[in-house]
């Protein structure tokens, strides 16, 4: 689960340019540039963490000589009072980087946490948990990472990743005229790559004539669980099929049981709570 060092180094000097301002004052104000201390990164409730190497890279690029050692990686289960890592070093740094180290934390962990629910909501079924890129601007590289930690999947990582057509690509692209098979064929013939095209449906012969058309995954959007059965029974083992839309963790499991092969989430990113983490000096 490597980051992309470069990006990853990008979104947290965003970050720390956001939160410094013009420099803490508070800290410059009260504290002595030598003092020097050990804080305590603790969780404060059960979860899955994610983003501890995001963590570190934060405390030394506030100050290269700051001692972080990280009790535990991500993908770990923590409870209340769970001991992440220590931080070692001027405690004028510590205090310069602790908010923002800590919202990378609790963003990221609250992720993987939201996400290894609905995971373990389908476990023993064959169907696959998978985000959307309905992600917080700037940091989709990093929520997406949070989701795997957390046992799901990353669907397309931006707009080059696949084909998707969508209702309003549907909409627009029926205006002319064009039906799914002329559609299909357009996508196909209008790429040099060799992408999997999905198509977005909303009814079960939607779903039948977009399998038909040769589409490699029939996205049902918004279906009751009655429709998705019925596209699931009438599409067969032809085609790939994603159930989509505002697909809570207490309906997660029925919708896996249509037979779907996934099923997309986009609450796993842009509604899953930051899960409470503390720094605190001992």
């Amino acid at each position: 689960m490597q980051l992309i060092e470069v990006q990853i180094k990008e979104a947290i000097d965003r970050a720390l340019a956001e939160d410094l301002g013009w420099g803490d004052v508070t800290t410059e104000a009260l504290m002595s540039s030598v003092q020097r201390g050990i804080a305590s990164i603790v969780a404060k409730e059960q979860g899955i963490v994610a983003g501890v190497d995001v963590v570190k890279a934060v405390f030394r690029r506030v100050d290269p000589k700051l001692k972080i050692d990280a009790l535990l990686e991500d993908g770990a289960r923590v409870n209340s009072d769970s001991m992440i890592a220590n931080v070692e070093g001027r405690i004028s740094s510590i205090l310069r980087a602790e908010r923002v180290a800590l919202n990378f934390l609790q963003r990221l962990s609250g992720i993987a946490s939201e996400t290894n629910r609905y995971v373990e909501a389908v476990k023993g079924l064959p169907v696959r948990i998978i985000d959307t890129r309905k992600t917080t601007p700037g940091l989709r590289l990093l929520e997406k990472y949070a989701v795997r930690v957390g046992g799901g999947e990353n669907h397309r990582m931006n707009l080059g990743d696949g084909i998707l057509i969508k209702d309003n690509h549907l909409a627009a692209l029926r205006s002319r005229g064009l039906n799914f098979k002329e559609i299909m064929d357009m996508a196909r013939q209008n790429t040099s790559l060799r992408l999997k095209v999905e198509v977005e449906t909303r009814t079960v012969q939607e779903a039948l004539e977009a399998a038909e058309a040769g589409a490699d995954i029939v996205m049902l959007d918004n279906m009751s669980l009655e429709d998705m059965r019925r596209a699931v029974k009438s599409i067969g083992d032809t085609v790939l099929i994603e159930a989509s839309g505002r697909i809570s963790l207490d309906k997660v499991r029925s919708v896996a049981e249509t037979g779907v092969d996934f099923i997309s989430v986009g609450a796993l990113t842009h509604s899953a709570r930051a899960l409470d983490i503390s720094l605190k000096f001992g």
